[in-house]
């Protein structure tokens, strides 16, 4: 064994035993709480093999098409939103010109974050309008209220709306009731608006003259307080149950939506048992495939076939340990990419194989017979590879385009299988079968699927 051929074993146990460790023993945190579609593994799973659910909104700016940069805001938006309700596995994606999909991969509660995703959370305070002393009423029997408004520091009359408050809000609760409230902080061209309306609204300690400041989310009156107090840069919103005070307080501090969103117009929704079910069935393929594959390479090429699937148990480790590192969402077609990958990885060793027995037959040497095998193997393996990868932008691109993850998830793992697939054919394969030269075993033709060798005439007339 020579240097170079020790160094690179060396190398090849080592990232093995990293890209294991990673495998093994990084589990990330999975949002589905050991629900059916959770694994063990600590991979990254998408609706289809978690559970889930699957939302289509449309993106609405008035009577405008909204743009590219409105879009994108909104996806900023809803991506923080999400993250903060503690699904950190979503995925939102544009789709189309004005559509935006989002996927909640584990998500029980999905009418609270169908609220959460779809408010635009526009906040405003309002005051009533009295008439004749006593709060005005329409035709329905519903108070009016107007904005209220206040003196800017350039000296203009403007509306309190929430572009006003710092992103501090959280739940808290009231010392006396215990109850859930929403703390608001303003800054400080806020707190100069609401100290003069709280002065407005304000006549007396709580005095039933004192007049109540409304507080609407989206048009819709959230709360309604009297005004106690004169007031500057703090406020809270009271009368909500705790989910709603937490769902609000997300709101708040994650900003407005700049576009509105009509929907879910496409709602879909998968059970963790299925999906538990579709992980199931995938292993059980993938591991009778991988056994029939090494059990065709060690009867057929013997010895060289013992080697490569080594080769490919570390191939598959390896390959596991960089979809967490990346990390890749797993789906089911991006399982079947894998499974394909692995196959790619296979179909390189025989095409070295094949060459490598027709050397041996022709007479040459094992240390000839390897180099040479690999030599000629290498144009067509690379070619074929090429090809699969260029294919596999161009449906990572599509499924981009279409906000389609499966289809995205398919050929990422295919991609990177196939790359990592030369790597193993050309690397780690070819350094095994160095490690057998100027063994025992180099001369035992049968122990590489070969009988006898062919006539010396026979060889030089090949040469």
């Amino acid at each position: 064994m020579n240097r170079r051929n020790s160094i690179i074993l060396v190398l090849i146990i080592i990232l093995f035993a990293l890209a294991l460790a990673e495998v093994l023993v990084k589990n990330s945190p999975s949002i589905t709480g050991g629900s059916p579609g959770n694994n063990t593994l600590g991979m990254r799973l998408g609706l289809d093999l978690s559970g889930g659910t699957r939302l289509v909104y449309e993106a609405r700016l008035g009577n405008e098409t909204p743009t590219a940069t409105d879009i994108q805001s909104a996806i900023t938006i809803i991506t923080r939103r999400v993250d903060a309700y503690g699904v950190s596995e979503a995925t939102i994606q544009k789709l189309g010109s004005d559509q935006i999909v989002v996927q909640l991969p584990g998500v029980r509660d999905v009418e609270a974050a169908i609220n959460l995703i779809g408010s635009t959370a526009q906040l405003d305070f309002r005051e009533l309008v009295y008439d004749n002393g006593n709060p005005a009423k329409d035709e329905n029997g519903n108070f009016i209220w107007k904005p209220a408004t206040a003196t800017d520091s350039s000296g203009q009359e403007v509306p309190l709306t929430g572009q006003y408050l710092k992103r501090t809000s959280k739940v808290e609760f009231a010392p006396n009731t215990n109850a859930p409230e929403v703390s608001l902080e303003f800054n400080s061209e806020g707190a100069n608006l609401f100290e003069q309306i709280t002065s407005r609204l304000f006549v007396a300690k709580d005095s039933p003259s004192n007049k109540p400041l409304g507080i609407f989310l989206d048009n819709q009156l959230v709360s309604d307080p009297k005004v106690n107090g004169v007031l500057s840069n703090t406020s809270v919103i009271t009368g909500l149950t705790l989910t709603d005070a937490s769902n609000l307080a997300i709101l708040l501090n994650e900003g407005a939506l700049p576009v509105s969103l009509n929907g879910p117009i496409e709602r879909t929704t998968v059970d963790p048992t299925l999906g538990a079910d579709s992980i199931r069935k995938s292993l059980i393929a993938g591991m009778i495939g991988i056994i029939l594959v090494i059990a065709f390479m060690v009867l057929y090429y013997r010895l060289p076939g013992a080697l490569a699937s080594v080769a490919l148990i570390i191939y598959g480790i390896v390959m596991m340990g960089l979809f967490k590192l990346i990390p890749v969402t797993l789906t089911l077609p991006g399982i079947a990419g894998f499974i394909l990958s692995i196959g790619m990885a296979v179909d390189a060793n025989v095409l070295i194989f094949e060459r490598l027995k027709e050397e041996l037959r022709s007479g040459r040497t094992l240390g000839v017979a390897v180099e040479t095998g690999f030599n000629r193997a290498w144009p067509a393996i690379r070619d074929s590879n090429i090809t699969t990868i260029i294919a596999c932008v161009i449906l990572y691109w599509i499924g981009s385009a279409l906000a389609e993850p499966r289809m995205m998830g398919f050929a990422l793992t295919l991609g990177i299988g196939v790359a990592l697939s030369m790597f193993s054919a050309i690397t780690i394969t070819r350094t095994f079968m160095r490690l057998l030269v100027g063994t025992n075993v180099a001369g035992n033709l049968p122990l590489f699927g070969i009988s006898k060798p062919a006539q010396t005439s026979n060889a030089k007339e090949q040469e």
